[in-house]
């Protein structure tokens, strides 16, 4: 390992080829005395556990799917992995965020996550992070993305440089891929100065409208009502918010007149230290999937709750 913080996709075939890839790397920390942690599938973890045996009590693993159902909130969870790591000892990690089940926009964000894990850690006390692509099962535009937001690849043992990674000046740059039209035409409403009241109903109508559990409903009306405000302090004063059903989940989108410069917005976790950022953390929180945007004509946020 070399000193600094190492982002390596791993290429594998199948769940053989995911043991024949991982067990390696895990052993070899856990001889080392580093600390190990893997956040993948619990059937994936199952599967280490029992081909570890009892080097399996020497490693920590956590669900991605609890960890990371929202990718905004995967990046905090590793600073708290590297934190928590004595000095400036090697540490290593497996995240695999990105599996054939999930949706477009879920991708779409996670694919984000990866390329800003290059500039979270940059310059970050010595870790490795191995990112498992199966091949089998996800299709070669994920592959070949894979190849733009890692500046390392395995495949069948054999590691190299990517010859296609974007570099961290692309990572720092504020995001602008398109944002899908609603499927349907949205409930929209525009909003200023003033009161927020109608901006919350219209959200709360259309949470019971699809069945969405008042707890949850209620955590959306929050996280529209954190965002609006946000509108009108920062993004000129007033915005548009609009909300409609997709494929099992509500969606609200919240448009203003701001630019979003800080690439990492949403995905540091607030110090007393740090003004602002509070906003947009509350929000990955609350919310399924956060969807930032900056456009050269405003900003947009998409919040999205799922409906079970």
């Amino acid at each position: 390992m070399g000193t600094t913080f190492r982002h390596e996709a791993l290429l594998y075939d199948g769940e053989v080829g995911f043991l024949a890839g991982t067990l390696p790397f895990i052993r070899e920390g856990v001889a080392a005395g580093e600390p190990v942690l893997v956040v993948v599938s619990a059937a994936k973890v199952g599967l280490l556990r029992a081909a570890l045996g009892g080097d399996a009590d020497r490693v920590a693993f956590a669900d991605m799917a609890g960890v990371g159902a929202n990718p905004a909130r995967i990046i905090p969870a590793w600073r708290d992995f590297v934190a928590v790591t004595d000095g400036g000892r090697h540490a290593r990690g497996i995240g695999e965020p990105i599996w054939a089940e999930r949706t477009p926009a879920e991708l779409v964000e996670c694919q984000r996550h990866e390329t800003l894990l290059n500039l979270a850690f940059a310059g970050a006390p010595t870790w490795w992070l191995l990112c498992p692509y199966d091949t089998r099962a996800l299709g070669p535009d994920v592959l070949e993305e894979a190849e733009r937001s890692h500046p390392y690849l395995s495949e069948r043992g054999a590691a190299r440089e990517s010859p296609g990674y974007r570099g961290l000046e692309q990572a720092a740059e504020p995001f602008a891929a398109p944002l899908p039209d609603p499927p349907t035409p949205p409930a929209e409403l525009g909003f200023g100065p003033g009161s927020l009241v109608g901006l919350r109903e219209l959200v709360s109508r259309q949470a019971a409208a699809v069945g969405l559990d008042p707890g949850r409903a209620a955590d959306l009306v929050l996280a529209v009502d954190e965002v609006a405000t946000n509108s009108l302090r920062h993004g000129g004063g007033r915005g548009t918010l609009r909300v409609w059903p997709e494929d099992g989940a509500l969606v609200c989108e919240v448009r203003d007149a701001g630019r979003l410069q800080d690439p990492m917005a949403g995905r540091e976790r607030p110090t007393p230290e740090r003004d602002g950022g509070r906003g947009l953390w509350m929000v990955n929180q609350l919310c399924d999937l956060v969807q930032l945007r900056s456009f050269p004509d405003g900003a947009a946020v998409r919040l999205h709750m799922y409906v079970p």
